[in-house]
Parts: C-alpha cells; structure tokens; sequence
C-alpha cells in the first residue's frame, strides 16, 4: 500500500537561506507510543530555526537531510498513539515539537504528549498559540525563575529594562512582566515604540538615540534586573552603570564576551552579575501561558503570515531582521 504524502518545506544542506527552502512531498508520520500526530494550522519561526540552518548547532541538530523546520505549532489531533491519555482525536492543542527533528513546516507533524503539548481553547486562535511555545517559555522562565519576579503581582517592586522589547521574545516579556509588581523600561527600534506602550511599559527607549544606546531610564531608576532579548551586542560596560549595586543582567542571547565577563566578575567579587540564561521549557508552564492568553493577559503579536506554499518569504523576513513579535505560517 502506498505510504500517504504530505506537503512539506525543507533543506538538503547547511546554508541557503531562503533559497535553500525547497517544497517536497513526503510521507505523513506515524505516532508511536505516548505520540500524536496533528493536522497543523500554524506554525511560528524563530531565531534557532535559521540558526539550524546556517549549521550553529552541528552536529546535534539537524539529526539528517532533508530537514523540514519549526518546532513550534498549532494543530489538531488527527490519530493517537498508544498510551496516550491526555489527548484524544479533534483536539486543539498548542505544541513545541522535538528540536532535533523538527517539523513544522508540514501539513502533519508529531507530537509527544509527555514533553511539551497543552490543550488550546476556543478563545486562542492557531497563529496565537503557534507564536507561544519557544519564546513565550523562554519569557516566563527569565522572569519567574532567573528574576524571581511573582506573575500574580505580589513581592517587593522591581525596575526591570527589557531590551529587543518588540521582539519575539522581548513583546512576550513586556506583557508577563506587568503581571508582576514592576516597572519596565523597554528598548526597540523608533517605529515599534508605540507598540511597546500599548504592552503595557512604562517607559520606551528607541535604542538608537543615545539615551536608548546609553539604556538610561528616562525617570532617572536603577535597573533591578534587565532581561536582554537583543539580538545585537550590549557590552557589560553599558549595563553595568544602570544596575543597583545587587542588579543582574539576564543574558537570553550568550555569545562568547558573555563567559569572560561571568569570569571576570566572580574573580573581582562583583554583586552585579550577568546570567546567561540556560532554556528548560516545562509543559505545565505552556499550560499556565495558553491560560493567560486564553483570559486575555496575553497576546502573541503577529509580525505577518504566510502560507506553506510561500514559507520562502516567512523565511526571508525572519533573517532580514525586523519583525515585530512572531512571523506565522499556516496551512
């Protein structure tokens, strides 16, 4: 009997960019134990899906070619694997898929009930939940664990700055931290100011003037923590005159500067540190964000969407550099 096909979007090689993107057909999968197999409706981008490409992860991921990308999606369950118990056929759900093996960019893909799949509600469209899963996670776990800050509103206040705050992850990060009891400053690019308000900061900074470059704090505060979503380097020599004298930098995008300053900073016995931020994205947390956005405390900001047919232009517009919040693809 002759295996079933799909639409699919993958490479067969490291680099390309977008034109390395080719539409293949290829066999639907099949669940196997404690899996699902979704019909998708959307699937985001994000930074570490070009970053595969252009091969920063080898040998770990991709685990072969081709490789179709995107781990994050929205989709229906159409079959159950065995021992599954939590989803059942015509389900919605939310989903980040195995970063090995991607594939989001399909007309199917599986899923594992036991890593990091959440029931999506009536209330969450499929591109809102697609935008979720990597950098919603990654938002919540550098605000609740790396900052301490309590989403319900309650412990002592902290000034928090938020750089790339238009971002996907940084928008994600604006609006949980104003859960908490905190004042945020935010920086992003002239044209996305007024975005970064409706947020909810309090202040916004165009990084390009040179307060916003300075990341000084218009009313003049001591940043307790910054979350640095910016893709562009920040030396520590910046940061470091904006922070309390206990300030930390949580750092969600390390590069090599990032250890040497960590070394430098333990050998002088400094109380302000930079943290580099270690992703450990827990189910239980998406289920907690798909329930704020579910009662309106959370929004996922579409950049643009794209059809699979056009995942070249998704693609291309993710790598040029200026989207605002989460570029989708949907089938």
């Amino acid at each position: 009997m002759a295996a079933r096909l799909m639409d699919a979007v993958a490479y067969e090689s490291y680099g390309g960019g977008p034109d390395g993107l080719k539409h293949v057909k290829v066999p639907i999968p099949s669940p196997k134990k404690d899996e699902v197999l979704l019909k998708l409706e959307a699937a985001s981008l994000n930074a570490s899906d070009w970053k595969i490409q252009k091969g920063v992860f080898r040998p770990f991921s991709p685990r072969k070619f081709p490789f179709i990308p995107a781990v994050d999606v929205a989709g229906e369950v159409v079959e159950v694997g065995q021992g599954v118990e939590k989803f059942k056929e015509g389900d919605k759900v939310v989903a980040m898929l195995n970063f090995i093996n991607g594939g989001g960019l399909a007309e199917f893909a599986i899923a594992s009930e036991t890593f990091i799949t959440s029931a999506r509600p009536p209330e969450v469209s499929a591109a809102e939940g697609a935008g979720l899963p990597s950098s919603g996670l990654t938002a919540h776990q550098a605000l609740t664990k790396a900052a301490g800050i309590k989403l319900d509103g309650t412990g002592l206040l902290k000034n928090i700055l938020i750089t790339g705050a238009s971002g996907g992850v940084g928008h994600y990060v604006v609006q949980l931290a104003k859960l908490g009891n905190t004042h945020v400053t935010a920086t992003c690019g002239a044209r996305n100011v007024d975005i970064v308000k409706s947020l909810g900061a309090d202040e916004v900074l165009d990084y390009k003037t040179p307060d916003g470059a300075a990341l000084k704090s218009p009313s003049g505060r001591k940043y307790d923590v910054v979350i640095h979503c910016a893709s562009a380097g920040i030396p520590w020599s910046t940061f470091e005159p904006n922070l309390r004298a206990t300030g930390k930098v949580i750092d969600l995008t390390s590069r090599p500067s990032t250890w040497i300053t960590i070394v430098l900073q333990r050998l002088s016995f400094s109380r302000k540190q930079l943290v580099p931020l270690i992703i450990n994205p827990e189910g239980e947390n998406l289920d907690y964000l798909v329930e704020f956005m579910k009662e309106g405390k959370l929004k996922t900001l579409v950049d643009s969407r794209h059809h699979l047919s056009k995942a070249e232009d998704a693609w291309a517009r993710k790598t040029d550099g200026y989207a605002i919040g989460k570029i989708i693809v949907e089938t």
